[in-house]
């Protein structure tokens, strides 16, 4: 796959163009994406600023809090600029001990779109991503799709997405309707969707990987730290190794849109300033081969 840019806009399903460096939402909330933040104006202070920087893309759900993430992007950016986009998922739930559960029926998805609407404060989401969330798949696949698609052709949402999706559903998606983009685990040392990404790429897709860094639940930006590729890289760039894993992932393809979270204005910062490295050949080489035990 041919080098892209690091940094530039996307026009996801050629319609909603937005800049490639956005902001994933999840981290505002408590610890253990449960219940609202210790300090509620610094959250809000974290979007406010990354509106300020550019960014026009924030992916959410209703289920991180449950509830908080949604209610705090309401109260910091609305009315909300006209070219900000909202990106939110619906097919999870919380249960009562923060377990994630599957709610894939048509009635649980419906639900979760009128929920997101509500708590946002819009009458219409700019993308909802299909989120299949692994216990038994009580619903067949196409059934929750197509309460999506009923969704949008009552003008609740304007494009759909897919999330933790194999190749087969995609390709199935597709068959079914229109699909904007996928939201799947990818990072510099975690690249088990690579043929998914080529996939999109292919197709005309974005693609968003979530836990860009790796996950901050296992360690992930603790490792991109202690990779001495990254490290070395980093070093000649006078970077961070996790400016440079997502600068990796802008120039993986051009298609990729990143989505970093964090509850930090600082670190908010630093992540948005990855999309200003210009990893050179040698770079792109080095971190190519690179691998978790690297």
């Amino acid at each position: 796959m041919p080098a892209a840019a690091a940094s530039g806009t996307f026009p996801i399903a050629g319609e909603l163009e937005v800049n490639r460096l956005g902001f994933g939402a999840m981290r505002l909330t408590g610890p253990g994406i449960t219940g609202p933040p210790a300090d509620v104006d610094n959250a809000r202070a974290v979007l406010r600023r990354a509106v300020e920087l550019g960014v026009n893309h924030i992916d959410t759900a209703q289920y991180y809090g449950p509830g908080v993430a949604n209610d705090l992007i309401r109260e910091a950016l609305a009315p909300y600029p006209s070219d900000l986009r909202l990106v939110t998922k619906v097919g999870g739930r919380r249960g009562d001990d923060g377990s994630w559960l599957p709610a894939l029926t048509p009635a649980e998805l419906t639900d979760a779109i009128d929920d997101n609407l509500r708590s946002l404060g819009v009458d219409r989401i700019d993308l909802v991503n299909l989120r299949l969330i692994e216990s038994g798949r009580p619903t067949p696949f196409e059934d929750s799709l197509a309460a999506l698609v009923d969704a949008r052709d009552a003008g609740k949402l304007e494009l759909i997405g897919l999330s933790n999706v194999g190749v087969a559903e995609v390709e199935r998606a597709l068959e079914i309707t229109e699909i904007a983009g996928v939201q799947n685990h990818f990072n510099v040392l975690e690249r088990d969707g690579e043929e998914l990404v080529a996939l999109c790429a292919q197709r005309g897709l974005a693609f968003t990987p979530f836990f860009p860094l790796g996950s901050a639940f296992t360690g992930g930006p603790a490792k991109l730290a202690a990779n001495p590729v990254l490290s070395d890289v980093a070093a000649r760039h006078g970077a961070t190794a996790a400016q440079v894993a997502l600068a990796w992932l802008l120039h993986h393809g051009d298609h990729i849109l990143l989505i970093p979270g964090t509850s930090s204005v600082a670190h908010l910062e630093e992540n948005v300033a990855a999309a200003a490295i210009e990893l050179g050949e040698e770079d792109l080489r080095a971190l190519d081969a690179v691998t978790a035990a690297a």
